[in-house]
């Protein structure tokens, strides 16, 4: 029988303590990972805003002051504030976790937007879901495949009501209106609402926007897993965009 008094007991009784302490570190650490939420903040105006600045065209001019025309989505535009950016976010129940945000976004995005006096007339989005990515790798597999994406790999907006502004933005200056258009996802198109803000910005016209959505709506399955324990069916769509002058 050992002598838990024994130099050889006393001695193994420190790495004892030390085992136990690592491995609740480890439990502790491991378990703040899984339950701290990285999520990515909401698409914001002021921060949006903030990371646009003035672009200079091929012959080394900037923006002519003229709002009215044709407005081209640039990739390379905002990268201080993350760049042209859109996807969704929906709120779900982790096993063992709790409640978390899923956040899906890509920067595969392309689009116009027309001014004509003082409305905005066209406006025509397409995003590529192919490189749709959330904040957790581990996501990505299902969300393409509840959105097909091998099949619908794009998604697309279209206004199909003029925007009236009321008087054109000056620079700095920020409107905030509701577009009218259709949005097709996974092949399936809805009328839909969504609300913008817009600001002009050195060159940059700088808009943020959402609109609630239904997932069903679009025929799109929540995705499933063992450690999921719900989903929710509704969810927002947001994007942040970085137009300059055509």
């Amino acid at each position: 029988m050992n002598n838990p008094d024994t130099p050889a007991a006393r001695s193994k009784t420190p790495l004892v303590a030390v085992a136990v302490v690592v491995l609740l570190a480890i439990g502790v650490g491991g378990w703040y990972f899984f339950l701290r939420d990285d999520s990515p903040a909401e698409f914001d105006i002021d921060t949006a805003a903030g990371g646009a600045g003035e672009v200079q065209d091929d012959d080394g001019e900037g923006f002519d002051g003229a709002v009215e025309g044709t407005w081209i989505v640039d990739p390379d535009a905002g990268a201080d504030a993350g760049g042209t950016s859109a996807g969704f976010r929906v709120d779900e129940e982790l096993a063992s976790i709790g409640a978390t945000t899923a956040v899906g976004r890509t920067t595969g995005v392309d689009g116009t937007l027309s001014i004509d006096g003082t409305s905005v007339t066209a406006v025509d989005i397409t995003v590529d879901m192919t490189s749709l990515e959330t904040d957790d790798s581990r996501r990505d597999g299902r969300m393409r495949s509840a959105l097909a994406t091998d099949e619908f790999p794009t998604a697309t907006f279209s206004l199909t009501e003029p925007i009236d502004l009321g008087a054109l933005p000056e620079d700095g200056e920020t409107i905030s209106v509701t577009a009218t258009g259709d949005m097709t996802i996974k092949g399936v198109t809805n009328d839909v609402d969504v609300s913008l803000d817009a600001r002009l910005v050195d060159g940059t016209l700088v808009v943020v926007g959402s609109s609630p959505v239904v997932f069903a709506d679009y025929g799109v399955e929540t995705p499933t897993a063992a450690i999921v324990v719900s989903l929710e069916d509704e969810g927002t769509i947001e994007f942040q965009l970085f137009f300059q002058k055509s």
